[in-house]
């Protein structure tokens, strides 16, 4: 729980909230990442925070989930794949951390899925 300090809806504006991004490629850097455990318990996965660097939707956030630790060897490849693209993409082709791709410009592909 927080304390809201006696926060009165009434009396602000509410956002106006937020579109999906449209699918598309996006100039971008990891800003934040960070090792969850799955789920299940059965791994852990490595979560990662872009933030869009320039253009209509600047300062936006897309995240990403790369299950390096899973039961699953087709879900890992799949991670790794997609890390070696991220680390290739910033130069940095042997991270010992994740903030080793912190703030590096690249290029990302965006993609919607409808719920």
């Amino acid at each position: 729980m927080a304390n809201l300090n006696g926060f009165d809806a009434s009396q602000v504006e509410p956002s106006a909230g937020f579109e999906p991004i449209p699918a598309g490629t996006y100039r971008a850097a990891i800003t934040a990442s960070e090792s969850k455990p799955t789920k299940a318990g059965d791994g852990s996965y490595l979560e990662l925070t872009f933030t869009i660097l320039e253009g209509e939707y600047k300062n936006r956030l897309v995240w990403a989930r790369l299950n390096l630790d899973n039961p699953n060897p087709t879900t890992v490849k799949i991670a790794q794949s997609d890390l070696s693209a991220i680390c290739r993409a910033v130069g940095v082709l042997k991270p010992r951390d994740s903030v080793e791709l912190h703030n590096l410009p690249l290029l990302i592909t965006v993609s919607v899925k409808k719920r």
